[in-house]
């Protein structure tokens, strides 16, 4: 799996569907939510990352500049499993204080791509 957000998805899909039967899919409303929502923290996804998937972001703390969130914006955003399970692993972390899962996963990316 990977190359484009949409082989992460039916990763995540299948996933969702192996803890709970009842799943009915992704979410674009969930996942911007979850892209501006704190969480309880101190940061959210848009403290990094702008109001603005399409934007490129500035990490709060090391000041690195940070590529557009939205695929239409950086294509390779979805395409390295290995990044892409990295980043929200450390990402979460960051700003949930826990790992993300694969529901979360699912409708973030999902909004990500409704982003034009």
């Amino acid at each position: 799996w990977g190359d484009d957000p949409s082989s992460f998805l039916a990763k995540y899909a299948a996933q969702c569907r192996s803890m709970d039967q009842t799943f009915r899919g992704f979410d674009s409303g969930r996942g911007k939510a979850f892209y501006e929502s704190r969480h309880g923290k101190d940061w959210s996804c848009e403290t990094c990352h702008t109001d603005d998937p399409r934007n490129p972001g500035k990490h709060a703390v090391t000041q690195k500049i940070l590529q557009p969130m939205a695929p239409v914006a950086n294509a390779d955003r979805f395409s390295d499993p290995a990044k892409v399970e990295k980043w929200f692993k450390r990402s979460c972390k960051d700003v949930m204080d826990r790992e993300c899962t694969p529901q979360e996963k699912g409708d973030f990316i999902t909004y990500l791509m409704s982003v034009k």
